[in-house]
């Protein structure tokens, strides 16, 4: 097969929160130069001037679109734009959402507002549009792929910020529900969960000493890092994965909590055993 898989020449790609200047503007880019046409979402014209407008400059196709995914108003206004466009309607990626430092508290001291706004972000922001491309993809009879952002939260926990790390949960949940109910008509409906990612809108700062105490990589992910496994599953290359979640966490999710720095079990103390474990 001498085809480039990872091509998508033709295609059309939906970029929901495309102007943080982050993932998002990271993937729009990268999938613009995989030949996409991509349509990149964002709230605030600003970011988009910002993030997207060099794109733009460079003649990338990239078609900025001010909407907010969040509601039924900004949704169809996504899908107005992308029926206007030239191209097959193909993929669609969700980017939008957080757990802003305001939304952090103890389980017990969650609001129901600050429970509420983290699903609208997290969760509302990724179905209704999955929803409304599925549906559009169906009725054209296209195969298509949409890929979700979800968290390493969702895939285990997240201790004093619940609500972010349940909505990105269910966030899995949808996908597997989605991808069974499109396999039939080749949509196909993944997940990327990443770990820490070096990025402007980080709130974790560098710090070189923790990560390496904390991630088996000992540092961060890079946006292309985490950028190009989102433009594998959107490509064809992948094109017998549905209804899975891609962890990329520089091994965080590997690593149990009663595991010491070296990765070795705190609870073995015999020095013979510990060397053994280190092929000393």
């Amino acid at each position: 097969m001498t085809q480039n898989l990872l091509q998508l020449d033709g295609r059309i790609v939906i970029v929901a929160g495309a102007g943080g200047g982050g993932l998002g503007t990271t993937v729009t880019r990268m999938a613009a130069t995989a030949g996409a046409t991509v349509i990149g979402v964002s709230r605030g014209q600003d970011n988009l001037d910002q993030h997207l407008g060099p794109m733009v400059a460079e003649g990338l196709s990239v078609i900025p679109v001010v909407a907010d995914v969040e509601t039924a108003e900004g949704v169809a206004a996504v899908m107005e734009v992308a029926a206007q466009t030239k191209g097959d309607l193909h993929g669609l990626v969700t980017i939008v959402g957080g757990g802003p430092p305001a939304s952090w508290a103890p389980s017990t001291k969650v609001s129901r507002p600050v429970w509420d706004a983290l699903f609208s972000t997290n969760l509302d922001s990724m179905f209704f549009i999955s929803q409304a491309v599925a549906a559009r993809l169906k009725e054209q009879g296209r195969a298509g792929s949409l890929v979700a952002i979800s968290s390493i939260t969702g895939v285990g926990n997240m201790p004093f910020n619940v609500g972010y790390g349940a909505a990105k949960a269910a966030v899995l949940s949808v996908v597997r529900t989605m991808a069974l109910e499109l396999a039939s008509s080749n949509i196909r409906v993944n997940a990327v969960a990443p770990g820490a990612m070096s990025s402007p809108a980080s709130l974790l700062p560098p710090n070189p000493e923790i990560e390496s105490k904390a991630i088996p990589m000992a540092r961060k992910g890079d946006m292309h890092e985490i950028a190009g496994t989102v433009l594998f599953l959107l490509s064809d290359i992948a094109g017998y994965m549905t209804g899975q979640c891609l962890v990329a966490d520089g091994g965080v999710s590997l690593k149990w909590s009663h595991l010491a720095e070296d990765n070795t079990p705190l609870l073995v103390t015999n020095e013979d055993f510990l060397k053994v474990m280190k092929g000393e």
